[in-house]
Order: C-alpha cells, then structure tokens, then sequence
C-alpha cells in the first residue's frame, strides 16, 4: 500500500481511444499549447545520425532566434563535453542540417555564422508560385526559428456506455492532393528559408605587399633581425624562414621611411587577437595597412614664401636714359614729348 500510484497516468491510460498494445510503447498524446517545437520524423527517426546528433539538432531548433550555438556556447548551457558536441555539429553538417560559414562585418571583423534548416530533403523540392514570388521573405535568419506549422488536436473522449454517438456527416471532404504532410509543412514561407545567399558585391583585391625603392644589404639584414625578434615580444608571432623572407621587403620599406625599429615592433605586437591563428598572414596585414608614408624633406617642411616680380631696367630709344619696363620703349619724358603736338 505504500507505494505511490500515479492517479493521473492512469487515468490518462483509461482514456486512450481503442484497444491497447500487448508490448511496447503506449503514447499518451495531449496537445501543446505554449513553449513546444515541431520536429520532422525525417530528423528524429534517421538512422544515419547518432542520438547526439539527433539530440543537438532538435535543442537547436527549439533555441530562440540569435542564440549562440558554437561549441563553447552549448557547452556551457549543457552537460555534454566540447568533442561530443563538435561530432554531433559535424553529423548535422554533412546531412545539410546544420551550416556553418565564416563571414567579415563591416568593422572588419571576422564571425561564424550558423543557419540551421529544420528539413533540409525540402530545399531540394519545387516550391509554390505563391511562395516563390515572396523572394526577399524567404531569407534565413542566423539562427532558424521554429514557428508550429501543426498542433495536433486532442482525441475525442470516448463516450459514455449509456450515450449514443451522432451518426457521422454523409458528405465526403474533396480528396487530398498526393503530398505529404512533411511536404506540406516544409512549403510554409516561415520554415522554408534555410540557406544564406551568397554576397553581391564582389570582394576587393587584396592590397600589395610594400615593396622598398632599393633593398640594400644593410635594410634586408635589420628587416630579416626585427622580423626574427618578434617571437620574444610576443610569443604568438612565431614565423617561419620562408614568411620571413617573403615580409622582408615590407619590413624594410618600413625601415626605408625611417621608422623605428621600435615603432615598427609596437606596431606588429599592439592588440594582438588571442590567439594569432595566422602570424604571418597577420604580420603581413599590419606591414600593409598601417604603412607610414615618406617623411617630407626640409623644402616641403620651409614655409612658401610670396614670389617678388622685378622689372627689368630698360635703356630709352630717344634719351638713353635707364627706366625699368616689360619690354624696350621710351621713356615718360620722351613719350610725352612726342605726344605733345609742334607749335
């Protein structure tokens, strides 16, 4: 007598329409009104994708729209291990669920942006004319929201021995076209979109490495030392010989604009990202971007001073007298004279 009874249970047990199975499984199906997911058969029954797998995709799905889900995100909100979850992601990604790509933001920053697609089998189907003619409505968010395309009705109570069930209706409903419910429910404008489309406007090329006016011995040895003293500065610019002598000439055209040595170092080595992926791609970068211009001489330093026009001294035709004019003539006093008239 002491042990508990789940009244509930089985009261729901007794309202279950038809005969009960023998063995197995007996659901117990009651309707969702609030915080539930809908989740395909084709994801929660694929024998190609592990329980993990299975187990992130539907955790995923039912996540609001721009939550983290990297590695570390979902390994901080549950119990499974980083390498657990970084096979299940993989899983997902190779049967189209899951898509992971790098993109740059404006800032120039580089993220990770995660799509996942609740059905991927439907993005390879013909959709509708009317949702294809919704194309700007049809692009995916980072994160797939999952909007309930079906709440399951409940089942009928089953009628009372002493009540007479209503005859059912005579009238037939028009056949269904042959889709399934998968199709169907794949087709809906909301659950539709799962793919990014790709950028339009095309990248810029990639800037030129600095190349110096002449590398002399003396530039190719200092370049070749402050690019090999880097490591101590900062222990994640580690480079190989081969970046070595492909940065020497930037380093060097550097050294040729009469930058420091120490300048160029604070340069390379200020707010590093953690950790440096890349050193010598990174190195390269900041040889490039922030490349300090020629220093100006003493002429273009002296301050422009205003241009004195001289005259020149000219001999008169008439009195030879020296005056200073543009162009040889007379002079006042002898233009005057012959413009006064004889007496």
């Amino acid at each position: 007598m002491d042990t508990p009874q789940n009244t509930a249970l089985m009261r729901a047990l007794a309202e279950v329409p038809g005969p009960l199975p023998t063995s197995g499984v007996v659901h117990i199906t009651l309707p969702h009104t609030e915080r539930f997911t809908v989740v395909g058969n084709h994801l929660a029954q694929n024998a190609a994708l592990s329980t993990a797998a299975v187990g992130f995709a539907v955790r995923i799905q039912s996540l609001p729209q721009g939550t983290e889900v990297g590695i570390k995100a979902l390994a901080a909100r549950f119990p499974e291990g980083e390498k657990l979850i970084a096979a299940a992601l993989r899983e997902l990604e190779a049967h189209g669920y899951l898509q992971r790509t790098r993109v740059r933001l404006p800032n120039g920053r580089m993220v990770t942006r995660t799509v996942f697609c609740n059905h991927p089998e439907a993005l390879l189907r013909p959709r509708p004319a009317e949702v294809s003619k919704r194309g700007p409505d049809l692009v995916a968010a980072p994160v797939a929201v999952s909007v309930p395309a079906h709440i399951p009705a409940p089942a009928p109570a089953p009628a009372p021995p002493h009540v007479t069930a209503p005859a059912p209706e005579t009238h037939q409903a028009p056949a269904p076209s042959p889709v399934t419910r998968q199709s169907v429910t794949a087709h809906r404008p909301v659950s539709t979109p799962c793919l990014v489309p790709p950028p339009t406007a095309p990248k810029a090329p990639p800037r030129r490495l600095p190349q110096p006016r002449e590398l002399t011995p003396g530039l190719q040895q200092a370049a070749v030392a402050l690019l090999s003293d880097l490591r101590r500065h900062a222990p994640g610019l580690v480079l190989s010989e081969a970046d070595i002598e492909r940065l020497t000439p930037a380093t060097a055209t550097w050294l040729e604009r009469d930058a420091h040595p120490d300048t160029i170092r604070r340069a390379l080595t200020t707010d590093l990202p953690q950790p440096v992926k890349y050193p010598a791609k990174f190195v390269r970068h900041r040889l490039t971007v922030l490349l300090p211009p020629p220093l100006p001489g003493t002429e273009e330093l002296a301050p422009a001073r205003p241009r004195t026009v001289v005259i020149p001294l000219q001999t008169c035709e008439g009195c030879e007298r020296a005056f200073r004019s543009r162009t040889p003539s007379l002079c006042r006093d002898c233009r005057t004279a012959c413009e006064q008239p004889a007496a």
